[in-house]
């Protein structure tokens, strides 16, 4: 049996700062993640890609942000259960609460605080019968280094941020060659991401192909063609060595949504003085929570987490006042 002062689901950015704040007021924190490596989305989907509103930075890349929150973290030696999933949650008697993983590992806390994000994600896939065949052996969701795809051919699908930025990214010096396929003339991103992959495609440093689909995937033993159908109906091929379909991650809460919480649009419901949910001792904050005006930013949720465990510390030491100090003047040491 794990125990910790604060057990925190999610080991993403938001979830790391708040080990940062608890530690000011000397309580420890636990993280439990399914992912092998604590980040989140900023180390498993976008390592590589800049985030431009973090205070402090006019530009960070998502893996150097978590690298310092690690850094910012580690002196209040926060523990991890990593590549394991919280699955069930009962409450131990003494006004806590124990958290079972999927794969049987507990942790017992006074205060659990669920910051996962978006939830779990599963990307949404197209509708290919050779689709599996493919995955991992070409077909790629999710970049995560883009050297992997240094001097390839590869095929981007999609309209969105992703799509685009990606799009722009592989082609400016990565990637051999770069095609973007949408099924639209019209995109779901940014004006000026819009703009940079239109003027790419005019002086030539990309193929654009427009109101198509890719339909048909081909190879031997590994990804060597596309086959892309246009509104008209005319089907075309295409030598690639990579497609990357980016429709989207579908977020689920998973064994979450069955904790008995007060859940909107897949979203948890909490008190905006404290971030506590309708079960007493059970916080969310981040992406992973919902109340009137919420903004999905990391920035959001630093903020919600310092608030948290403020309640937190009441919660956890009823007779003690705890007096607000400030790092200027004490230091992270004289806490």
């Amino acid at each position: 049996m794990i125990r910790t002062d604060i057990l925190i689901i999610g080991a993403g950015p938001v979830g790391l700062f708040t080990v940062f704040e608890a530690g000011l007021l000397k309580l420890h924190c636990h993280l439990i993640d399914s992912l092998p490596q604590p980040g989140g989305q900023c180390s498993e989907i976008y390592p590589k890609k800049p985030i431009y509103d973090i205070p402090g930075f006019p530009m960070i890349l998502a893996g150097e942000l978590v690298d310092n929150l690690m850094k910012q973290a580690s002196p209040f030696k926060p523990g991890f259960t990593l590549g394991e999933s919280a699955e069930t949650i009962v409450e131990d008697g003494g006004g806590g609460y124990v958290v079972t993983t999927d794969k049987g590992t507990k942790h017992r806390a006074p205060v659990v605080v669920i910051a996962g994000g978006l939830g779990v994600f599963s990307p949404r896939k197209p509708p290919i019968t050779e689709l599996q065949d493919f995955e991992d052996k070409g077909v790629e969701y999710i970049v995560r280094d883009p050297e992997f795809y240094r001097d390839k051919k590869v095929v981007v699908s999609g309209g969105g941020d992703s799509a685009l930025d990606w799009t722009y990214f592989l082609a400016n010096g990565v990637a051999k060659e770069v095609t973007l396929v949408h099924r639209s003339q019209s995109f779901r991103a940014h004006p000026d991401s819009v703009q940079k992959v239109i003027d790419m495609a005019e002086s030539g440093k990309i193929k654009l192909i427009l109101d198509t689909d890719v339909v048909g995937l081909s190879g031997n033993g590994k990804l060597e063609q596309v086959t892309m159908k246009n509104k008209e109906g005319e089907e075309t091929s295409l030598e690639t060595d990579h497609w990357i379909p980016l429709f989207g991650l579908t977020p689920k809460l998973g064994p979450i949504a069955e904790w008995d919480l007060e859940i909107e649009k897949n979203a948890i419901k909490v008190d905006t003085v404290d971030y506590s949910t309708n079960r007493p001792g059970i916080y969310a904050i981040g992406d992973v929570n919902t109340y009137e005006g919420k903004l999905k930013l990391i920035l959001c949720g630093f903020h919600e987490g310092t608030i948290m465990v403020q309640s937190a510390f009441k919660r956890i030491h009823p007779d003690k006042k705890n007096v607000l100090k400030y790092t200027t003047v004490q230091g992270i040491h004289g806490f």
